[in-house]
């Protein structure tokens, strides 16, 4: 099952290794900062569309995203 707490903090985590504010990486990925503050929080999971944009915001391929985020849900 899909865990929107380690999906938010993957997504934090890539973030803040690559010093992008919540701001930036929002107006990159066309959505609200607090909408990206959401989901970083596992308030709220992103659609497919979203994803998408959040990871070329990140400039990580979605694939590479999801493989990060499929390895934490494994731990």
């Amino acid at each position: 099952m899909l865990d929107s707490i380690i999906v938010g903090r993957v997504i934090q985590e890539l973030r803040e290794e690559k010093r992008l504010s919540q701001e930036v990486v929002s107006g990159l990925a066309d959505i609200g900062r607090t909408h990206l503050s959401a989901i970083e929080r596992g308030e709220r999971k992103p659609t497919l569309e979203t994803f998408f944009r959040i990871s070329d915001a990140l400039n990580i391929a979605p694939s590479e995203l999801m493989k990060k985020i499929e390895d934490e849900l494994k731990k």
